[in-house]
């Protein structure tokens, strides 16, 4: 019994380096789970910072809105109602991937958007996870990156998530950053019922190397 415990441990703690997935005590501003998302700090600026993470599994599913605030509340109960169903224990972050819908007509100048949202798979279920039963929802693999991160406070809203996707695109387009500009991450740490001062990030995925001008290089 305790061979298969320890056996069981053993492999639960290498998928976890694998994925980069460990304990909520690791990062100060991931603390309503239990598992996080980890990652390697590169460097920081004034403005944002550099991150590099691991290869990992998610599950996802897809809407699309001209506001993300229409969007975020269909996604996130079709994901919350797969994990139910498994008895998988929520973790963060929560990250919704937006990229501007071109197949479909602008209204009044405003632009439809594909928002998908995805929920960190646990370390446990990295390996083989639960088929979903909603055929709009499902698994996916996301391939080891390397982003830019601008944090701020407050509700998750379209609103903000602009602002600070704004703010982060020009610092990095005056610091001559190589970037991917079609689409970016809207990324929550919190519960949607926690209303104020909730922890967000807004991610570029880099291109090539990073840029850190005037920056604190991570040990």
């Amino acid at each position: 019994m305790m061979i298969y415990i320890s056996g069981l441990v053993g492999f639960l703690l290498v998928l976890t380096a694998e994925a980069r997935i460990g304990s909520s005590s690791e990062l100060d501003f991931c603390s309503e789970t239990e598992q996080c998302l980890l990652f390697d700090s590169i460097c920081k600026t004034d403005e944002y910072e550099v991150r590099d993470y691991g290869n990992v599994t998610w599950v996802w599913t897809e809407e699309k809105s001209y506001f993300m605030d229409f969007a975020i509340f269909p996604l996130f109960r079709r994901l919350f109602n797969y994990i139910k169903d498994f008895g998988i224990e929520m973790t963060a972050p929560v990250i919704i991937n937006i990229a501007e819908d071109k197949s479909s007509f602008s209204i009044f100048g405003m632009k439809k958007y594909i928002y998908t949202m995805s929920f960190l798979m646990p370390a446990e279920h990295q390996a083989n996870p639960p088929r979903p039963n909603d055929r709009k929802v499902k698994i996916g693999h996301m391939d080891a990156m390397k982003v830019y991160v601008r944090s701020y406070k407050g509700l998750m809203s379209s609103f903000l998530y602009k602002s600070e996707a704004y703010a982060l695109s020009s610092y990095l387009d005056s610091a001559g950053a190589n970037y991917e500009k079609d689409h970016n991450y809207a990324v929550g740490y919190n519960s949607p019922r926690k209303m104020f001062d909730s922890y967000n990030e807004v991610w570029y995925v880099v291109n090539g190397e990073p840029v850190c001008s005037s920056s604190e290089e991570m040990g």
